[in-house]
C-alpha cells in the first residue's frame, strides 16, 4: 500500500500548516504559539482528549476507537534552533535569530496529518497517544515529559519517533536496531586570565592563547584517550572574548558538544574535558571553569519494535524504499529518554531533493513538503497495523 490516498488529498493543507510553523519558530521551552496551533488543530479534528502543560508546552492528543485496552504512542518534536535563517523563502522565519533548521515543523505537521486521518477514520481498535514534545534541541524535553508522568497518564505498549533525513532521497525510510543516534552532552569552558594591552602581553595572562591551546588539546581526547574502535566526538562550536584589536581580554568563553555511544566513553570524554581545560589553564597561570551537561543518552532501538516500524514503512514506501542504516549517526535525539522507559523505535525519513541540498542545522535548510503525506501515512499505518481490528 502506498501513501494513503485520503492523506495525500490534504497535502496542500498540510503544507500550509508546515510553512506557518516554519515562519513562527520558537526555541526550546518557549513553544507557546506552536503548542497553541497544535491544540487548535487537534480540537478541530475531533480528538477525544487533549492534555496540555506537560514539560511546559507539551501537548498530547488522544484518539480512541473500539473496545481494546491496547495503546501506542507517536511522538513529534516542536522546537526550533537559535540560528538566523538564510533561505529567502516567502515562509522564512519572522523571528530574528530563530529558525526551524532541523525540520521539527515538518515532524509536527506529519503527526497532525496522521491525527486528522485517524480521528476521521478510526479504523483501529485501541488508543493512540499523539505526543507533541517541546525542547528536543535543548533542555531535554523528552526527559521532562517522562518525569511529568507521560507514561503514567498515557499507558501505552510502545512509542515511535521519526526524523527527516535530507541526506537520503525523499520518501525513503532508514532503520537500524540497537544504537541509531549518539548520546549528547554540551559543555561550557570559561578561561580567566589577566587583561592587558595587546602591545604588552607580558603584563597579562592571555586567555585567547590559552583557549587556542585548550581547543587543540580537546581533539586528543578521542584520538588518544578513547579506544579506536569506539565512537566519540568533541567539538567546540563557539568562542567569544574581547572586543578590540589591541586589548587582550580577561576572559574567553567557549561552548561545545560531545557525542558517544557507550556510557564508559562518555565518562572518559567528560573527565578529559575537565582535565585538559583546567590543567592547561593552570599551566599558564590562569583558571578554567568547566560545565559539562548531559543532554540525552544514546538512542537505542528495540529489535521487535523496529521490525514493526519497518513493516509499516514498507507498506508505505515499498521494499525498495526502505533500507537498513549501515552505521548509526553521531547526531543526538532526546527521544532516547522515552525509549529507556518504553519499547519503541526511531526511524529516518529521507527528504533530499538533490545533491546541493542544505543539511540539518544549516541556515539555508528547509523541510521538503513533498514527504509530509509519506510521514503521516507511516504514522497512520503503524496505528492501523498494531491496533488492528479483530477479524
Amino acid at each position: 500500500m502506498p501513501v494513503i490516498n485520503s492523506i495525500a488529498a490534504f497535502q496542500e493543507e498540510m503544507t500550509a500548516w508546515r510553512q506557518d510553523l516554519h515562519a513562527h519558530p520558537e526555541l526550546s521551552m518557549h513553544e507557546a504559539r506552536t503548542a497553541g496551533v497544535v491544540q487548535a488543530k487537534l480540537a478541530a479534528f475531533g480528538v477525544d482528549e487533549i492534555m496540555t502543560g506537560m514539560a511546559g508546552h507539551g501537548v498530547v492528543g488522544v484518539i480512541r476507537a473500539g473496545s481494546s485496552d491496547r495503546a501506542i504512542g507517536l511522538r513529534a518534536d516542536m522546537d526550533a534552533l537559535p540560528l538566523q535563517e538564510e533561505t529567502g523563502l516567502p515562509h522564512a522565519s519572522r523571528n530574528p535569530g530563530v529558525m526551524h533548521a532541523c525540520g521539527h515543523d515538518g515532524h509536527t505537521t506529519m503527526l497532525l496529518g496522521a491525527a486528522k486521518y485517524l480521528a476521521e477514520t478510526r479504523n483501529f481498535d485501541g488508543t493512540v497517544y499523539l505526543i507533541f514534545q517541546p525542547a528536543e534541541e535543548f533542555e531535554s524535553g523528552a526527559d521532562k515529559m517522562v518525569k511529568d508522568g507521560l507514561f503514567q497518564r498515557c499507558p501505552m505498549e510502545r512509542v515511535f519517533g521519526l526524523h527527516n533525513w535530507p541526506e537520503m532521497p525523499a520518501g525513503t525510510f532508514l532503520w537500524r536496531t540497537g544504537p541509531i543516534m549518539a548520546a549528547v552532552a554540551f559543555f561550557d569552558i570559561v578561561v580567566t586570565g589577566t587583561g592587558s594591552h595587546g602591545a604588552a602581553p607580558h603584563r597579562g595572562i592571555d586567555p585567547v592563547v590559552i583557549s587556542a591551546q585548550i581547543i587543540n588539546a580537546l581533539q586528543t581526547i578521542v584520538s588518544r584517550s578513547i579506544e579506536p574502535i569506539e565512537g566519540g566526538v568533541v567539538s567546540v562550536g563557539s568562542i567569544k572574548g574581547g572586543e578590540a584589536y589591541n586589548i587582550l581580554p580577561e576572559r574567553v568563553a567557549m561552548k561545545g558538544t560531545a557525542r558517544w555511544f557507550k556510557p564508559k566513553v562518555g565518562q572518559q570524554i567528560e573527565a578529559g574535558v575537565h582535565r585538559l581545560a583546567e590543567g592547561i589553564a593552570a599551566s599558564f597561570g590562569a583558571t578554567a571553569e568547566v560545565r559539562f551537561e548531559h543532554h540525552a543518552p544514546a538512542t537505542l532501538n528495540d529489535a521487535d519494535a523496529t521490525m514493526l516500524a519497518v513493516d509499516a514503512a514498507r507498506s508505505v514506501a515499498g521494499n525498495q524504499g526502505v533500507a537498513e542504516m549501515p552505521a548509526p549517526t553521531m547526531g543526538g535525539e532526546d527521544f532516547a529518554y522515552m525509549l529507556n522507559v518504553k519499547q519503541g523505535a526511531y526511524l529516518m525519513l529521507g527528504g533530499g531533493r538533490g545533491k546541493n541540498d542544505a543539511l540539518l542545522h544549516h541556515p539555508k535548510y528547509d523541510f521538503n513538503d513533498a514527504i509530509l503525506p509519506v510521514g503521516a501515512s507511516w504514522w497512520a499505518t503503524l496505528v492501523e497495523r498494531q491496533l488492528a481490528k479483530a477479524g
